[in-house]
Parts: structure tokens; sequence; C-alpha cells
């Protein structure tokens, strides 16, 4: 029986497109890559689906290939709305049967409100533009539309407390956000569990985490830090993170305290706007 692939991303059918136009013409990534100006590393990117090419770059592999204007018109159809680290990743979450994340000094990005959304950016860019600004937090409010109907993923949530008590744009935006999640928790609609502070040390102390599994196609992993993510999909590193999520959930309240507690933090944030 046929082991199921990986979901490939649109960046990962351009690369394996480049690839093959590439053996086609019986050029080396070296060969190539003296071509269009940059390192064989990058063609090697390139390739994998990790980059894309700028429009200068397509040209000149166009050229290169004789690919007639091909790559450059495919490129404009992969101009991603999120970071390089990430594209990938918000294509996988749209095919995914089942989502795990953990957040822990931040509620996950598919979990947050306008307000809450905005806050972060503006964190992280001070001399921000608004109309860059406005753009950022409809990107990622337009994520969550992957949770709405009958065929959305089951979601597990496992939030660090530290997620709950930091208050991100003020009291007012953080008893919005908790409420949300609360009503999602109620609704169904997701898995919820918080890893208090008196849990201590635990299995994900150390990193956020999101898990993906699909219907056919084998699970992935993604770590994120400052500026850059890692999206895992070869199994042993996949299973190891899959245990180390199963032991910190197994340190969290349960799905009814969680909600009871963030009930509680809820309701202390409205308390402070009055």
């Amino acid at each position: 029986m046929a082991q199921a692939r990986t979901p490939r991303t649109p960046r990962q059918k351009y690369g394996e497109e480049l690839k093959l136009r590439r053996i086609a013409a019986e050029m080396t990534q070296e060969m190539l890559s003296e071509i269009v100006v940059c390192s064989p590393t990058l063609i090697s990117h390139f390739e994998a689906g990790r980059r894309l090419p700028n429009p200068d770059d397509a040209k000149r592999i166009d050229a290169a290939l004789g690919t007639d204007g091909f790559f450059s018109r495919w490129l404009k159809d992969l101009d991603s709305k999120y970071a390089d680290h990430f594209a990938a990743v918000a294509e996988l979450e749209r095919q995914a049967s089942e989502i795990r994340h953990y957040g822990s000094a931040l509620i996950p990005g598919l979990l947050q409100t306008k307000a809450y959304a905005q806050a972060i950016f503006r964190s992280w860019r001070p001399n921000y533009w608004a109309e860059d600004l406005n753009r950022l937090v409809v990107n990622r409010i337009e994520r969550s539309e992957v949770l709405k109907g009958p065929n959305g993923p089951v979601v597990w949530t496992l939030l660090d407390e530290a997620a709950l008590r930091r208050k991100v744009g003020g009291p007012q935006v953080m008893a919005e956000q908790l409420r949300k999640i609360e009503e999602m928790g109620e609704a169904g609609r997701l898995r919820l569990h918080v890893l208090t502070f008196e849990a201590g040390e635990h299995a994900l102390a150390e990193s956020m985490l999101y898990l993906m599994n699909f219907e056919d196609a084998p699970p992935i992993a993604y770590v994120e830090g400052l500026y850059t993510g890692h999206l895992m999909d070869q199994p042993a590193l996949v299973s190891s993170c899959q245990a180390a999520y199963d032991l910190a959930l197994g340190d969290a309240l349960s799905h009814k305290d969680s909600l009871a507690l963030i009930r509680a933090v809820a309701e202390e944030y409205e308390h402070e706007q009055q």
C-alpha cells in the first residue's frame, strides 16, 4: 500500500516544476544560478518551495530555460499575504482535518479578535503605516474562516495561563478576546485546556507549537520564533512534537475547568473597566 504524501503547497508545486524544467534543459543548479545571478543554494530553496524568486529572478529563469514567461506569470498567483516562513502553514491549515495548537505567551492567531491582533502588530511595528497594519490584521482574521461551518477542522487549544494574564491591548480587548474563546469552547468549536502557573514546568514550556493532521496525508508540526519559523514533516520529529503536546495536555486543566478559568479571568478584566 502506497504511503500518503504530505499535501503539496502551491509553492512546492512551483518549485517542482522549476526543477523538472531545469533538468529537461540539461542544466545544473549551479549553471542556472549563474544566469539568474544568485547562489546555487537559493535555486535549491526555490525548487524545494522554501523560497520564491522575486519578479526579476523569475524573468531570468524564464530566459534561461526558454519557458516564455511561464514562471513569471505563475509567480503572480503565488504572491502570499504572509511572511515567507508562515506562507506554507497558512496554505496547509486550509486542508487540515485536525489542528492542535499551543499558545505560550499569546493567544494563537486563529483565535484572535481584530482588536487583539491590532495590539500585537502595533507592538512590533512602532512606526507602522495604518494601511499596512490593517492589511496584516485582515489577513490574520481571514484565517479564522477555516473554523467556520460543519466541514471545519477539529481544534484543540492548549493555552498557558500567561496568555490569559498578559494584558494585550488593555482590559477591554482582553475581556473580548477571552469571551470569544469561551463562546467557541461552549459551542463545541474547540476543545480548550489551560496550563496554569501551578502546573510549573511542562513539556512545551520552551516553545509555541502548531500541529496539523490531514485525512489523506501525514501530519506536520510547526514552531515559530522571532521573524522565523520551522515547518517539520519528518515522521520522527513530528512524533516527538505530538508526544510533547500530549505530555503538556496531561498537566493541563480539564475542558470544563479551563472554561471556568477563562470566564473568571474575563470577568476580572470586565471589572477593571468599571
